[in-house]
């Protein structure tokens, strides 16, 4: 089912940097990524799980997603150990997605699931991952993705090639019911103006939000992701218009039909989240 409020920005925060998880929490974020995989070196993750443990027990629930290390690694079962019946997660990131039975096995509690595309089996499974039971959400890592598909990074060809892969997350995701997916994070946390323009490519595309990797980010991420305000103007112009006028009105010269006027009451309904 489609989540009325679907997250705009999506914070990560290394496991084994406890200390930085309330301030992620206090950042703004819609949600907040304990990450045990990417983030933590492989000797270190032993620690990581304990320091999330510790944090865990004092937990309001629902209060973090937990990203977990990939299914074909030694640290998933522990992972998924360590987070079954925590009150305090709200759901897990699956790194690395590739098939529905390691889903199943990660949601094994009922727990929500985002799958990460990755990969190009995680790309041509893309129909079944997002219609397994307890996924609500896409997302993806263009990193492992490029990698995994030879892409030249910052190239033009490289980015037309992830488009292709944004373009099919989107479609999975409106075709399984689910929110609209979350764009992959972007490197830049210093330069908030390229950091708006990624995000802007994500609203146009028919994502909900974006991952983030700084607290520096989610405040410019948050904002993208809400109507401009010449939009909310031309909603509101629409909305009013229809109310006058029963036929097929029109604003701004053009028509007032029915997609137009759905477009318009979605615009106003998300700007009401702030």
């Amino acid at each position: 089912m489609i989540s009325p409020t679907p997250p705009r920005s999506a914070l990560f925060v290394p496991a084994n940097r406890p200390e930085r998880i309330p301030k992620a929490l206090a950042s703004g974020a819609d949600i907040v990524i304990v990450d045990l995989e990417d983030a933590v070196a492989p000797e270190a993750k032993p620690e990581a799980r304990r320091a999330l443990s510790v944090f865990l027990e004092g937990a309001p629930d629902g209060a973090v997603w937990v990203r977990i290390n990939a299914a074909d690694t030694a640290d998933f079962a522990e992972d998924l150990a360590l987070c079954r019946d925590q009150a305090g997660i709200a759901g897990l990131v699956v790194p690395k997605a590739e098939n529905v039975d390691a889903l199943a096995e990660a949601g094994a509690r009922g727990v929500a699931l985002m799958p990460l595309i990755e990969s190009a089996r995680g790309l041509q499974a893309l129909p079944e991952l997002a219609q397994a039971p307890g996924v609500i959400q896409l997302s993806f890592g263009a990193l492992d993705l490029g990698l995994d598909l030879g892409i030249e990074p910052n190239s033009e060809g490289g980015d037309w090639m992830l488009n292709q892969a944004r373009y099919q997350i989107v479609l999975q995701s409106r075709l399984a019911g689910l929110a609209p997916p979350i764009d992959t994070v972007h490197p830049e946390f210093r330069d908030m103006g390229v950091v708006e323009r990624a995000a802007r490519r994500a609203v146009e595309m028919g994502f909900a939000g974006m991952l983030c990797i700084h607290p520096r980010q989610v405040a410019v991420v948050n904002q993208t992701f809400l109507p401009t305000a010449d939009q909310l103007a031309w909603a509101t112009r629409v909305i009013e218009a229809a109310e006058q006028d029963a036929g097929a009105g029109q604003v701004d010269g053009q028509m007032i039909d029915a997609p137009v006027m759905a477009r318009a009451r979605r615009l106003v309904a998300s700007a009401r989240r702030d």
